[in-house]
């Protein structure tokens, strides 16, 4: 509760004799005197009325700002989180533009075709009776046992109709693998096209164990 007018001027008067020193009166430095203790206590009050009023003005000032502050991090970091995710949803759409459509099973299967070796031709392999013609370079006596596996497997699988086991099929793959590994290593004895035509023919042969005879 703030004081009555008698109480503030009972505070204020022992300020007074220092004031009445000035102008010889109850005088304030706001430009005017107070001739009586009523009046000095009314300014005094007024006095502290504004320097509260002051310090009211300067807390909403600074709560004002606080709040202004807040609202603007919280703007700030919204537009950071649009921002960011905008930029993934044009990555994720500029990478499916250089993708393309999504490929159909069609284009699929075609693609494969297109990349599978070519098929041998049947003075290449035997469909009848499995006998294989290798290229002159594969002939060598250091490939006779990856020749002699394969001769074996083929003729077992025209001998069925050209059908294969799993097993088979398993067989010739590695057996072609490694027919492959073998010719690697003697890369540097051979010219570019006879190395080639041998490469292309184990390719095609091991391929030929995933197609229907004939």
């Amino acid at each position: 509760m703030l004081p009555t007018g008698a109480g503030i001027a009972v505070l204020v008067g022992g300020m007074l004799p220092a004031y009445a020193q000035w102008g010889g009166g109850w005088g304030f430095n706001r430009g005017g005197y107070a001739s009586t203790a009523g009046q000095a206590a009314a300014y005094g009050m007024s006095e502290v009325l504004r320097a509260q009023g002051y310090q009211n003005l300067q807390n909403s000032e600074a709560a004002k700002n606080w709040e202004e502050a807040k609202t603007l991090e919280m703007q700030n970091r919204l537009r950071w989180t649009e921002t960011y995710f905008d930029m993934r949803k044009v990555n994720r759409e500029a990478r499916a533009a250089e993708r393309g459509p999504p490929v159909t099973q069609e284009q699929a299967i075609r693609w494969a075709k297109m990349a599978a070796p070519a098929r041998l031709k049947t003075t290449d392999l035997d469909p009848v009776t499995g006998h294989i013609n290798y290229p002159l370079l594969l002939t060598q006596d250091i490939y006779s046992p990856y020749r002699d596996r394969l001769d074996s497997l083929f003729s077992e699988r025209a001998a069925s109709g050209g059908s294969l086991r799993y097993e088979q099929f398993q067989d010739i793959q590695k057996t072609v693998a490694d027919f492959i590994e073998a010719l690697k290593q003697r890369v540097n004895e051979y010219n570019a096209g006879d190395y080639g035509v041998a490469r292309t023919f184990l390719n095609s042969l091991a391929n030929e164990a995933r197609q229907p005879a004939g």
